[in-house]
């Protein structure tokens, strides 16, 4: 493998989104309160659990494309596979800050920005 730092970029991301989507998926009704409260003084407020289906929906597509993504690379150097994960991530992530930004969670916007970077350094990288 002659490209290291996609690799690990594509873990990352493979991490992040695939324990993310784990807690939706195992913990939904935890997560489901949790968001009503948090979206209750916004255009959200009635759509919650349509909402975090959608983003899970992304957040598991992202991780399984990241994974796709680094088998790719070792088997055979080509990045498709992890481009697309890496635009995924990016556009799961945007989604992610436009709801914490809605619901006025700025430290919670700053941290999913901590998040974008690399995931957009990867967009850049595996292009």
């Amino acid at each position: 493998m002659n490209n290291p730092a996609s690799f690990l970029i594509l873990l990352f991301l493979a991490i992040t989104f695939l324990q993310s989507g784990y807690d939706k998926l195992f913990y939904w009704n935890d997560n489901v309160s949790w968001l009503k409260e948090h979206f209750s003084k916004t255009i959200l407020k009635n759509h919650v659990p349509l909402a975090l289906g959608k983003i899970l929906v992304l957040e598991l597509a992202s991780g399984i494309l990241s994974i796709v993504g680094m088998v790719q690379l070792v088997l055979n150097g080509d990045r498709e596979y992890g481009f697309y994960a890496a635009i995924l991530s990016s556009l799961t992530l945007l989604a992610l800050l436009f709801g914490q930004r809605l619901a006025k969670d700025y430290d919670g916007a700053r941290t999913i920005v901590i998040y974008f970077i690399p995931a957009v350094l990867a967009v850049f990288w595996l292009n």
